[in-house]
């Protein structure tokens, strides 16, 4: 009963596929957010249209009363959807390179990109509304919580960098005997600053040693926020953040192409150009 289902159609009226959405938690469940496939699609033998779902852990609301969702939660839902989009709008022949199947320093550009417009005026003003009046978020309100994401973000900057560069020098060491002196001396030489250390230490490092998933790939996490940001300035320079004629490029060579056509291509089929660092900067307030 917590499983919500929605058939999805494209611009003619066709199926284009299925969503599930599983949103709050249960006793039986894990925790986090994530978004993954019952079916990818693919075009062999017929084809499959793909469904895929999103899960959520929201706290229910009180008896009588409706769920109440956090800036942060909004961002969960709006970030998990995107890699839903991802899934599917995939249009592929092979279920190898279906949906999110793309290297991991790229798949989480669909994700992070769509949560850009969580807080565009025109889409805040349909959820963000107090739970009893209806009246919309207001705008000094709104004004505070844009302030807000930016506060220690030169912090965070260093610490996510000082990791990602200490995940690779390890997986170009080859044997190291003493983890936490090869830690200490990697950072001496970035010059790190005393009053911060990194997101991860070694020893509880689990992106980089617990499997393969993002040995020396750590820094997928910046590079991700270099792609949304320069891919969401697009729409910014356009004058329309829903510009129809960008978004349909943005579904053709992004969302849709899966793991069919190299990153870099399909980047540059989009924007014209490769990303540059210049609107992370300014999204983090550093510039």
């Amino acid at each position: 009963r917590d499983v919500r289902v929605f058939e999805v159609l494209d611009r003619d009226g066709r199926l284009q596929g299925v969503f599930m959405g599983d949103y709050f938690a249960r006793p039986s469940k894990r925790s986090g957010a994530w978004m993954s496939a019952f079916q990818g699609q693919h075009k062999l033998e017929g084809g499959r249209i793909p469904v895929i779902y999103n899960v959520m852990n929201f706290a229910r609301g009180a008896p009588g009363e409706p769920a109440l969702l956090s800036l942060d939660d909004a961002r969960t839902l709006f970030h998990e959807f995107g890699h839903a989009l991802h899934g599917l709008l995939s249009d592929v022949t092979y279920p190898s390179v279906s949906g999110t199947s793309v290297s991991r320093d790229f798949v989480e550009l669909p994700s992070q990109l769509y949560e850009h417009w969580l807080t565009v005026p025109e889409i805040l003003k349909k959820y963000a509304r107090h739970f009893k009046t209806g009246e919309p978020m207001p705008q000094a309100l709104l004004d505070k919580v844009l302030a807000a994401s930016t506060f220690n973000s030169g912090f965070q900057t260093v610490e996510f960098t000082a990791s990602a560069l200490v995940d690779m020098a390890y997986h170009t060491a080859g044997d190291v005997e003493d983890p936490i002196q090869f830690e200490k001396a990697r950072l001496a030489e970035l010059k790190m600053p005393d009053a911060i250390v990194m997101r991860h230490r070694t020893p509880h490092f689990a992106h980089v040693f617990s499997g393969d998933g993002y040995s020396a790939g750590y820094y997928s996490y910046l590079w991700s926020e270099v792609l949304d940001a320069d891919a969401f300035s697009a729409f910014e320079e356009s004058g329309d953040l829903f510009n129809a004629e960008l978004a349909e490029k943005l579904r053709k060579h992004v969302y849709s192409s899966g793991g069919s056509v190299d990153p870099e291509d399909a980047y540059k089929a989009f924007r014209g150009s490769m990303p540059k660092p210049d609107a992370m900067m300014e999204k983090r307030g550093l510039v």
